[in-house]
């Protein structure tokens, strides 16, 4: 790992993951470069495309400072196929077990997907301390989220909230004390890399981590 952190570390300093979605491999160079020039050196290739597992094989090589991880893991394949293609993390949108087990054997840190306290309770049996809030906004949001860290914030559990979050709402997020970072893809939009716009994602992305930045 870069300098010798954690990944919960690596994740704490910029307190972003960007949620992308490639439909072309040759789009993941550029994206990753825009992203590292702008100051986030973490991205989520999503498996919603068949893309996905070579577009983090070419950042993996042609990037090794960035933080790259596969997200939508929906099952053990593409689990293994994402440590295959040099992923170092895996997010998923719900919790199952096999994936998670999966991910463990490929040397992958799993952060799966949780919305109530039993899938909470899931996850921590699994041995996952850093689960993805999701879907964030529409599961009932921060209020939602403070009400989880009443039982749960002694055993070090960390979240990602993902979904329904922006610029706008992003700061009352990252402000309770369980969150390690939020998940977004407004900054990495799919017209956006269509159109080769990376100054415009990188503006978004600087915009983004002045935002996120931590508070004194």
């Amino acid at each position: 790992m870069k300098d010798n952190l954690s990944l919960l570390e690596r994740l704490g300093r910029k307190r972003l993951v960007p949620v992308v979605v490639l439909d072309k491999e040759s789009d993941a160079e550029p994206l990753a470069e825009a992203l590292l020039a702008a100051g986030l050196d973490i991205m989520e290739v999503t498996f919603r495309t068949a893309a996905a597992e070579g577009a983090i094989r070419r950042i993996a090589t042609r990037f090794p400072d960035m933080l790259v991880g596969a997200g939508t893991v929906l099952d053990p394949d593409q689990a293994r196929r994402a440590a295959g293609a040099g992923a170092l993390f895996a997010v998923a949108p719900g919790l199952n077990q096999d994936v998670v087990a999966a991910a463990r054997v490929a040397g992958l840190e799993m952060f799966p997907g949780v919305m109530t306290p039993s899938d909470v309770e899931r996850g921590l049996a699994f041995g996952c301390k850093i689960q993805k809030f999701f879907p964030a906004e529409a599961a009932g949001g921060v209020p939602l989220l403070k009400a989880l860290e009443g039982p749960y914030a002694h055993t070090g559990l960390k979240f990602i909230p993902t979904g329904g979050i922006g610029l706008v709402n992003m700061r009352s997020y990252l402000d309770r004390p369980s969150v390690v970072a939020v998940g977004g893809s407004w900054m990495v939009e799919k017209k956006l890399i269509a159109a080769g716009d990376w100054a415009q994602i990188g503006k978004l992305t600087r915009d983004a981590l002045a935002a996120a930045a931590v508070r004194a």
